[in-house]
């Protein structure tokens, strides 16, 4: 299954993006990022059947073997893609929202676009990790 990053706004050159890219290249699973403008902009052809998980102050604050497990699930099922969008600084109207398989949060903090884009990415490849077995999450 495809992990596909959709984000509103370029990461550029900078620590968030190594970061990202350190994630990404760890994960066995096929990943992509796409990048938007903060406005406007075609949204990336999709592989279906998809899912959609959109980060949003609203959603879901959800533990890493639970995200695990539901991304496990999608694969089983025979998802193609799920695609995770972060927004821009507005975040997402009601309607987007609406759309989403999922609505994940990661607290009740205000994080940084790329800030979150190195957060997913990590919980990304802690997902597929738990979901090999291996070592690297530690619950405790």
């Amino acid at each position: 299954m495809l992990l596909h990053i959709v984000a509103r706004g370029r990461i550029g050159r900078s620590p968030e993006a190594e970061l990202v890219a350190r994630y990404l290249k760890r994960i066995s699973w096929p990943t992509r990022v796409s990048e938007l403008p903060e406005t406007g902009g075609r949204m990336p052809g999709a592989e279906t059947p998809m899912r959609t998980v959109v980060l949003d102050e609203t959603g879901r604050n959800l533990p890493s073997r639970e995200l695990a497990k539901k991304l496990g699930d999608w694969r089983d099922d025979g998802i193609r893609e799920t695609r995770f969008l972060i927004g821009a600084a507005d975040g997402f109207d009601d309607a987007q929202r609406a759309e989403a398989d999922l609505l994940l949060s990661f607290g009740a903090a205000t994080w940084p676009h790329m800030m979150a884009r190195a957060m997913l990415a990590e919980q990304l490849w802690r997902s597929v990790s738990i979901l090999a077995n291996h070592p690297y999450h530690r619950e405790g």
